[in-house]
C-alpha cells in the first residue's frame, strides 16, 4: 500500500501522515498518543530519518534503548529494528523522512506488537 499525500491514518500508537512522496522518499509526521507504542519492527527496502519534533519519546534501535527529546535526530538503518514507545502524558511527534528503493506500508516485518497486528 503506497499512502496517499496529507491524509491522516489512524493507528492504534496515534496517527501518522505523508507530506511528500517521490519514488525513493517519503515525508511523514508520526504522532504517537500517551502510551502508544509502535511495532518493533524492521524493513528490508527502506532507512528512515527521524527528528523529534514534540514530546520525549523513547525509541528503540536495534538493542540500544533511550529516551530522546525536541530536536534530537536518529538514522535508522536498512533491515534495524526500531520502535518508537511514549510513556508519558503529552503526545509525541516525529518528522520521518524515508529513503529506499519501496516505501510501501507492506514492506513492515513485525517482531513485536502489543496490537496484535
Amino acid at each position: 500500500m503506497i499512502n496517499e499525500i496529507n491524509k491522516i491514518y489512524t493507528r492504534p500508537w496515534g496517527t501518522y501522515q505523508t507530506l511528500h512522496l517521490d519514488a525513493i522518499y517519503q515525508i511523514k509526521i508520526i504522532t504517537v498518543s500517551p502510551g502508544g507504542k509502535l511495532s518493533l519492527q524492521k524493513h528490508s527496502k527502506r532507512a528512515e530519518h527521524w527528528v523529534v519534533t514534540e514530546g520525549q519519546p523513547t525509541i528503540t534501535i536495534d538493542d540500544n534503548v533511550k529516551v530522546y527529546k525536541t530536536n534530537d535526530h536518529v538514522f535508522i538503518p536498512i533491515e534495524a529494528l526500531h520502535r518508537i514507545e511514549n510513556t508519558t502524558a503529552e503526545i509525541a511527534q516525529i518528522v520521518e523522512v524515508q529513503v529506499g528503493t519501496y516505501l510501501g506500508e507492506d514492506d513492515i516485518v513485525r517482531i513485536d506488537d502489543i496490537y496484535g497486528r
